[in-house]
């Protein structure tokens, strides 16, 4: 299929314009099981509307054909500054450094919450910063593909892109509508071009070939029989196919692109988190995470995520989309409080050091969060915090913690009839090893209420039975939290806090209280430093710790610290607690850890020390570099090409081969580059006479040298017996002073455009498509 020969009247652009608007915005729609909402879908469609009809606009205006794709591009950028760049731009639509630097964020952002998120995807910023980038780089495509190479049944190759991305991420692909809104709108785009080349065809009538063949001018209107079962056709072709596609296209809906089950653990590899923990705690050197200044001595745990499944070999979070209505300004009190039990708040800033994770080291409850940059989001069984799009590097943010407060009164009177949303925090395999049913019955055997039975059992493991150690599991293979790991350690008696807490878990479970572990850091060392009175306290990658919760009806999750040396004992926890005053707060000092207590977390993991982050240590001009680069070379590819034929036509001057043709061609090149004339219809002769006419050729040198060039084309290209070639030294002498006045007559905005943009490239690029170059304004 060629390219039209044929020019469009503004009217026929805009109607090809508007059908192919209509392709891209429904093509948009097939998107939708991805992402919540409308609102993205509306961005995408505006970003669309505003490349393309530019786009129509400059031709209006009598852009050359060239330039609408690059000026394009630049519409795109003004309105991304529009949408995006906010007070880093100039009037709201000029981008400046600190605009690029913004791109830059939210384009890391975007590959983040694509990795991050599952389906349906929360339309935050930088995706939608992603949405927008590509579907105005799609735009452009189409209009290319439709106004300026006039190939329209191309343009379902980018239409198609966002039909076949759901195919990759849910099983069911893009929906039916969507597929026949699709293929009805890729149908009507082209009826639209086969009217609009029919109507300019007759209102031409005939012209444009360049000779005097006869020309049969068909009917102005033909029977709309005669093209519907075409039509029909084609659109029956083009749904089938775009069905098949999309329901053949293998689904990768477990992969990273938009979230996988493996999201849950804490380092993102899909191995469960205590062996990744326990590998962190046995390095010796620690790194700072983050440090935080709390009034009235408060010195929390803080949580970041919470494992709440458990299948025999390992414990795992519950996989859950992310709720876009969470957002973590309001955050609820926690499931099963009571407005009986007493609470208080305390506001903590929190500063992060070098912690990189997607999951925010906050106190558990937590009552609201502000400050954060990026959006955050909590979980509505947890209640903790986690990205889509960010991580915590660089964070600064002031946590409001709620502190609850139950007696031991409330926590043994609690109800041992549970809702049955917690039946999954009860449930365990069937094949649990003899000694775990064992160990609970003897220890809980004389406890009269659940509360009674949590004590007992953490009463067991911080006795003196029990050691702290993180090389012990590991020299005799039991290291991590299943089941057959408890039962080694009930029986070895050595490990560390990963196995105290789970061991804790279960037996819990065994009894029917329901449990889960959290994984955080413990309250860090307090710091001389004191900002307003408030000392700074140091959380680092020793501090890193796991802890049971085990829930109680009416107080709700409830946490304990079996793991000896480890963090602080809450005081409701302690045997004896509460006799004689009933009443119970969380004891602030903590206790000692051992030697190896406190090991460094890996640096090039998720939770401690990634120096090489992204997002943190490189510059906007480390990440946009490369990018810019490729711009550049692409922007001079034709300047490139152009002086590549220059010089090959210098080599043909040196090696006499057709010297004068190749320099007369370069003569007309050059004029049609600066715009000073040289179409392919002129002969010699009227060509040279119509540039003597120029103020540049009034002097004797470059009129001469111009006289020089057309006497030796003429001679060789018309002469009987053309002889010897013309000496190819004085051709190059003309040829240089020929070329010389014609840049000496042209400003240098004309000169700059003819160097980046040369239109004698172009125009062969036309020629050999079989379309007619344009005039000269």
């Amino acid at each position: 299929m060629r390219p039209d020969p044929v020019p469009l009247s503004r009217a026929q652009r805009l109607a090809l314009t508007s059908t192919s608007f209509l392709l891209l915005a429904i093509a948009t729609m097939a998107l939708g099981p991805l992402i919540a909402g409308s609102g993205w879908w509306w961005l995408c469609a505006f970003i669309a509307a505003g490349t393309l009809f530019a786009g129509a606009g400059l031709r209006a205006l009598r852009t050359p054909a060239s330039l609408v794709p690059v000026l394009e591009l630049v519409v795109l950028l003004l309105l991304l500054t529009l949408v995006f760049g906010g007070t880093t731009s100039i009037a709201l639509i000029i981008p400046t450094q600190g605009t690029f630097e913004t791109f830059g964020g939210l384009m890391s952002g975007a590959q983040r919450t694509i990795e991050q998120q599952s389906v349906p995807a929360i339309p935050v910023p930088p995706l939608l910063f992603a949405l927008a980038v590509g579907v105005g780089l799609l735009a452009v495509v189409v209009d290319i593909l439709v106004q300026t190479l006039r190939v329209p049944a191309l343009a379902a190759a980018p239409a198609l892109v966002p039909v076949l991305v759901p195919g990759f991420i849910i099983e069911a692909g893009a929906e039916a509508p969507t597929l026949v809104l699709t293929a009805a709108a890729y149908l009507l785009l082209l009826r639209v071009d086969v009217r609009v080349r029919r109507r300019a065809r007759l209102l031409g009538d005939g012209e444009g070939d360049g000779d005097d063949a006869a020309t049969i001018v068909p009917p102005k209107r033909v029977p709309i029989v005669s093209t519907l079962g075409a039509s029909l056709g084609l659109a029956a072709v083009g749904l089938l196919t775009a069905s098949v596609l999309a329901a053949s296209t293998p689904s990768v809906s477990t992969s990273l692109l938009l979230g996988s089950p493996g999201q849950g653990t804490l380092f993102a590899r899909g191995v469960s988190p205590f062996i990744d923990l326990g590998r962190d705690l046995r390095r010796p050197e620690a790194r700072p995470a983050f440090h935080y200044f709390a009034r009235d001595a408060d010195r929390p745990y803080f949580t970041l995520l919470t494992l709440d499944r458990f299948e025999g070999e390992v414990w795992g979070a519950t996989d859950a989309a992310v709720d876009g209505d969470n957002t973590v300004d309001a955050m609820p009190r926690p499931d099963g409080l009571s407005d009986d039990v007493a609470t208080s708040e305390h506001p903590i800033e929190v500063i992060v050091d070098e912690v990189r994770t997607t999951w925010l080291p906050v106190p558990y409850p937590s009552s609201r969060i502000e400050g954060l940059s990026g959006s955050w989001f909590w979980d509505s069984d947890s209640l903790a915090v986690r990205s889509v799009d960010t991580n915590t590097g660089g964070q600064r943010y002031r946590v409001t913690r709620l502190e609850v407060e139950p007696t031991v009164a409330q926590l043994r009177g609690a109800s041992g009839d549970l809702p049955s949303d917690l039946d999954p925090y009860l449930e365990l395999p069937e094949d649990a090893p003899p000694i775990i049913a064992q160990t609970a019955a003897e220890i809980t055997a004389i406890a009269t209420s659940r509360y009674d039975a949590a004590v007992a059992i953490q009463s067991y493991l911080r006795s003196a039975d029990f050691d702290y150690s993180t090389e012990a599991p590991v020299a005799e293979g039991y290291d991590g939290g299943g089941f057959d790991v408890v039962a080694r350690f009930l029986e070895t008696k050595a490990g560390y806090c990963v196995h105290f807490a789970s061991t804790m878990a279960v037996l819990a479970r065994e009894v029917g209280i329901p449990s889960r572990i959290s994984l955080g850091y413990t309250q860090g060392r307090p710091a001389q430093e004191r900002v307003d009175g408030v000392q700074r306290v140091e959380v680092d990658s020793h501090d890193l710790h796991s802890w049971p919760e085990l829930y109680f009806e009416g107080v709700g999750w409830v946490p304990f610290e079996p793991t000896p040396g480890r963090g602080s004992v809450p005081e409701y926890s302690r045997p004896g607690a509460g006799e004689g005053t009933g009443a119970a707060a969380p004891s602030a000092a903590p206790s000692t850890p051992g030697a190896d207590g406190r090991p460094e977390l890996d640096p090039d993991r998720g939770l401690a020390g990634q120096r090489g982050d992204g997002l943190a240590a490189d510059s906007w001009w480390q990440r946009g570099a490369p990018v810019a680069l490729v711009v550049v070379l692409l922007l001079l590819i034709p300047a490139g090409l152009r002086l590549g034929q220059r010089w090959s036509r210098r080599r043909r001057l040196a090696r006499g081969d057709r010297p004068a043709d190749a320099a007369w061609d370069e003569v007309i090149a050059t004029a049609r580059d600066l715009g000073a004339g040289g179409g392919a219809v002129e002969t010699p002769r009227a060509f040279a006479a119509s540039l003597a006419g120029r103020e540049a050729f009034g002097a004797a040198e470059p009129a001469a040298a111009l006289t020089v060039l057309r006497d030796a084309v003429e001679r060789e290209r018309y002469g009987p017996d053309p002889g010897s070639p013309a000496d190819g030294t004085e051709l190059r002498d003309a040829l240089a002073r020929v070329r010389a006045a014609l840049l000496a007559g042209a400003t240098p905005p004309v000169r700059f455009r003819a160097v980046l943009v040369p239109r004698s490239l172009f125009d062969a690029a036309r020629r050999a498509l079989g379309e007619r170059p344009p005039a000269d304004a």
